[in-house]
C-alpha cells in the first residue's frame, strides 16, 4: 500500500502548472466543471511519480477521501488527514 502525503491546497487559479494535467484528468473522469475559486488538494503518492487530486467541495468528510484512496491502493498519512479534516 502506498502513502499519500499532502503537497498543498490550491485555488484553481493559483494551481502550479505542473499539476494542471492531473487536475484536468481528474475533472474529465468525474465529468466536472472546475470553478475558478475551487479548493483543490494535491497529494503525492509515495514511491510513484503520481499525484492524486481532490476537489474538496466534492467530499462531506475524511472517510470519503480515505475510501477513494483505498481504491487507489493508498493510505493517507496522519498529518495530511488532520489538515484535510480542517478544510472539509
Amino acid at each position: 500500500m502506498f502513502v499519500a502525503s499532502l503537497v498543498g491546497i490550491f485555488r484553481y487559479t493559483e494551481l502550479p502548472e505542473k499539476f494542471g494535467p492531473f487536475v484536468q484528468y481528474k475533472a474529465s473522469m468525474e465529468d466536472k466543471q472546475i470553478k475558478m475559486d475551487e479548493d483543490i488538494a494535491i497529494l503525492n503518492i509515495s514511491g510513484t511519480e503520481s499525484y492524486h487530486v481532490l476537489f474538496l467541495s466534492s467530499y462531506q468528510d475524511i472517510k470519503e477521501i480515505e475510501a477513494e484512496l483505498k481504491d487507489a491502493h493508498a493510505e493517507i498519512n496522519f498529518s495530511t488527514k488532520k489538515i484535510l479534516e480542517g478544510h472539509l
